[in-house]
């Protein structure tokens, strides 16, 4: 193995070192051990600033950039060849892949870094970022009562702008994110809840699929991405209000070995992926960040890719039931099915982000007997479907919703149908309707269906691309010169 250097990257709100706990020196024990060539003389401790409010996470990665081509030692091993083993936690994660995306991968150099390993990373954000400052900032788990900044929490928010764009660009490799160089990128997170750590007030900290702070689904990168577009229906061709959706995109993200660890929440001594490593003793961060380190080649990484699928498999169906003592020897259990996340986004055929709009999800049966189960239909969706949803503060026109993917399996046909505002009524006269305006539509109603964009354990990123109809009154000529007040004129029909 070439040499390599270690930068660890620690999470949000964090401003003392002791965050890293012993895990820096464990690492540094096991690489000796194990005789690898790793210069563990010089493992290196990220410090940024996130609890500012004018602090962003596109700051920190420019900064993080200067950090390390400032540092003389880092810096000269890396001008003569030594690569970077990054490991970072939770919003450490979305920090080194914007310093990756921005520095490196946008103007096509060959990045120094040659390991990603992320634990917890928050890289579809967190639910519990949308609470705002002052209330996450009383959640023992993330902040340890330290002030968050909200710069950063509105990047960790589901569905904004910042994180849609940089996990598109990486689902889509637009730039070329393998173009210069290789670097091996791993998740490792959890699905426990340290219930020590449990806010009662708010369910986040307890919810099915996370750690307490970062859904596995947020965590994974093996995401996919969705764009749809509405269009008049070639079957109804003399009624314009006609339309639906079609699929007009369709890209999976390259595979990224993930792995759900057993008994793992995202902080604490006796729970944290991070934070309960000890020096002495078996521990699966430990024994999972090892094997990332070991991986040299495409081969070895196949290989660790496979490994991490089948201790996945293993974790989540150990812990599917949670047996927990409650009190005098009561006892309460926490079912865990597997989650799936779909994040949408809406935007007009003009770029403008839709802000009035419903957006339900229908299910139907092509093959029933009874015709009302061959229509789609929200009432036809599985019972506890639906775990949670949100909608984003800083982008309106983004929803998320959380779903129980074993719920959602045993729906044959899913789709959707959107309806956005201003909208005509259907038998609305010409003064009364809107110079500008959106049609219902909706996707799945024939053979299409979201069922296969919906995977166990990860993110849909599902854009849709509305149309605005502008109709021919809102701009008219005329070759009467006399005064005429033209206030009262309809809309008249639709632009081509």
């Amino acid at each position: 193995m070439a040499s390599r250097m270690i930068v660890f990257v620690h999470g949000w709100s964090v401003r003392n070192t002791d965050t890293y706990g012993r895990l820096p020196d464990r690492i540094k024990k096991e690489v000796a051990s194990a005789n690898l060539n790793i210069d563990i003389t010089h493992v290196y401790l990220g410090k940024y600033v996130s609890f500012r409010d004018e602090v962003r996470v596109e700051d920190i990665a420019r900064g993080m950039e200067v950090a390390i081509q400032s540092e003389p030692d880092l810096k000269a091993a890396i001008d003569a060849g030594t690569k970077l083993i990054v490991i970072t936690h939770s919003t450490g994660g979305p920090v080194a892949r914007e310093w990756w995306h921005r520095f490196y991968v946008k103007n096509k150099r060959p990045c120094p870094m040659s390991h990603l390993i992320m634990l917890a990373p928050a890289n579809f954000g967190s639910a519990l970022a949308q609470l705002g400052k002052s209330t996450v900032s009383r959640l023992k788990s993330w902040t340890e009562g330290v002030q968050p900044g909200q710069g950063v929490l509105d990047w960790l928010e589901l569905g904004s702008p910042e994180a849609w764009d940089l996990n598109e660009a990486w689902i889509r490799q637009q730039p070329g994110w393998t173009a210069e160089g290789t670097v091996f990128q791993f998740v490792l997170t959890g699905q426990t809840i340290d219930r020590s750590l449990y806010d009662h007030v708010n369910s986040y900290t307890g919810e099915t699929g996370s750690d307490g702070v970062v859904r596995v689904t947020s965590a994974n990168l093996n995401a996919r991405y969705v764009k749809l577009v509405q269009k008049p229906d070639p079957d109804q061709p003399d009624d314009w209000r006609a339309t639906k959706l079609t699929q007009s995109f369709s890209k999976t993200a390259p595979t990224t070995a993930m792995a759900v660890l057993p008994g793992m929440a995202h902080s604490g001594a006796d729970k944290g992926i991070q934070r309960s490593v000890r020096l002495t003793g078996a521990h699966p961060t430990v024994d999972a960040i090892m094997d990332c380190i070991k991986v040299e080649d495409a081969a070895s990484y196949d290989q660790v890719v496979e490994q991490f699928r089948l201790l996945t498999e293993e974790t989540q169906t150990a812990e599917q039931a949670e047996v927990r003592d409650v009190l005098f020897g009561l006892t309460r259990t926490f079912q865990h099915p597997a989650t799936t996340q779909m994040i949408v986004r809406l935007k007009d055929d003009s770029g403008y982000p839709l802000r009035d709009f419903d957006f339900l999800l229908t299910a139907w049966d092509p093959n029933a007997d009874n015709p009302r189960f061959r229509t789609p239909s929200p009432d036809l969706l599985p019972q506890g479907f639906l775990i949670d949803t949100q909608r984003s503060k800083s982008s309106p026109n983004c929803l998320t919703f959380y779903l129980n993917h074993e719920a959602m399996s045993q729906a044959q046909f899913l789709g959707i149908r959107v309806q956005a505002r201003p909208e005509p009524a259907p038998k609305a006269k010409p003064k009364d309707d809107f110079f500008v305006h959106y049609l219902s539509t909706s996707f799945g109603a024939d053979t299409k269906t979201i069922s296969g964009m919906l995977q166990a354990n990860s993110t849909l990123l599902l854009d849709i691309e509305m149309m605005r109809v502008v109709r021919r009154g809102v701009f008219r000529l005329t070759t009467d010169t006399r005064a005429r007040d033209f206030g009262s004129d309809g809309p008249d029909d639709a632009v081509e």
